[in-house]
C-alpha cells in the first residue's frame, strides 16, 4: 500500500507557496548564489519574477505565465519576457518513490515547459555528475508530445543525456494530465496518464541516482531545448498545475 508523503493541492486557494523558492533573473548561480552563466546555462531569453502577472493560484491551480514584458538591468542588459522559475530545495527533497504532477501545458514556438529534479545535495560533484532528473518538458510548437530525460556523467565532457520522447494518441499538452515519476533502486519509469512509455535502468556507481533529489517548475522561453525564433503572438503562455502528491 502506498502512502502519501506530500501534496499540494493548488485548486484550493488556501494553499500558500512556503514550500518554494521563487527564483529571479537570469543568471545560473553557484551554491553562493554568484552568477555563472547567463540565460540559465541554457540560452534561455526570459527574466524570471515572482510578480502577480507571472505567478498566481486561480480556481485551476497554480499558473507560471510567461509574458512579453521589458527588462532593463543597470548592468545594461534587457529582456523582453518575464516567466517564473521556482523550487523546494531545502523544503521537499526525496530519494525513491511515486511523484504525480496533473498539469497543463501551453502551446506556442519557443515555450519550453518543464517539470524536473535536481540533487538537494551534489554528493558526486557539479552537473552533470549528481545528476538530474527531468520528469516532463515540452517544444511548444510540437504540441502533441513530451519528454522525459535522464542527464548524468562524470564531468561535462562525458556527460549522457538519456531521453525519451511519447507522442499522445490524442489530445495536446494544453489539457490537465497526470505526469508521472516512479523511481526506485532499480529503475526510474516515465508515466503520462497512467500509461509508462520509457524505463531505464539504474547502476550502481554509473548512475547517480541514489540520493534526495528536490522539485522544479519553470517555463522558459526560448534556449537550446528548441533553438527556434520565439513566436510572441503565443504569448502570454501559462503553465498550470492543479495537483502534485508524492507517495512511498
Amino acid at each position: 500500500m502506498e502512502k502519501l508523503i506530500w501534496q499540494q493541492d493548488f485548486t484550493d486557494r488556501k494553499t500558500d507557496l512556503k514550500a518554494w523558492n521563487i527564483h529571479h533573473g537570469n543568471d545560473l548561480l553557484d551554491n553562493d548564489g554568484n552568477a555563472i552563466c547567463p540565460g540559465w546555462g541554457n540560452g534561455e531569453q526570459q527574466f524570471y519574477t515572482g510578480n502577480p502577472g507571472n505567478l498566481y493560484i486561480d480556481e485551476n491551480g497554480l499558473n507560471l505565465c510567461a509574458r512579453c514584458e521589458t527588462t532593463e538591468l543597470e548592468d545594461g542588459r534587457s529582456f523582453d519576457y518575464t516567466s517564473v522559475r521556482m523550487d523546494t530545495k531545502d523544503h521537499m527533497s526525496f530519494c525513491y518513490g511515486r511523484l504525480v504532477v496533473r498539469a497543463k501545458l501551453p502551446v506556442g514556438q519557443g515555450l519550453w515547459a518543464a517539470i524536473w529534479l535536481l540533487p538537494q545535495d551534489s554528493v558526486y560533484g557539479t552537473w552533470p555528475a549528481s545528476g538530474e532528473i527531468d520528469i516532463m518538458e515540452t517544444k511548444g510548437r510540437l504540441p502533441g508530445q513530451v519528454s522525459g530525460t535522464l542527464h548524468y556523467g562524470k564531468d561535462m565532457d562525458n556527460k549522457i543525456m538519456d531521453e525519451s520522447t511519447y507522442q499522445f494518441e490524442s489530445g495536446t499538452i494544453n489539457q490537465f494530465r497526470d505526469y508521472t515519476l516512479e523511481w526506485n533502486a532499480s529503475s526510474i519509469r516515465w508515466l503520462v496518464d497512467g500509461h509508462c512509455y520509457a524505463e531505464k535502468r539504474l547502476k550502481a556507481g554509473v548512475t547517480p541516482f541514489d540520493q534526495p533529489f528536490y522539485l522544479l517548475l519553470n517555463l522558459a522561453v526560448g534556449g537550446w531545448y528548441d533553438n527556434v525564433t520565439v513566436d510572441d503572438a503565443a504569448l502570454p503562455g501559462v503553465l498550470t498545475v492543479a495537483g502534485i502528491w508524492l507517495y512511498e
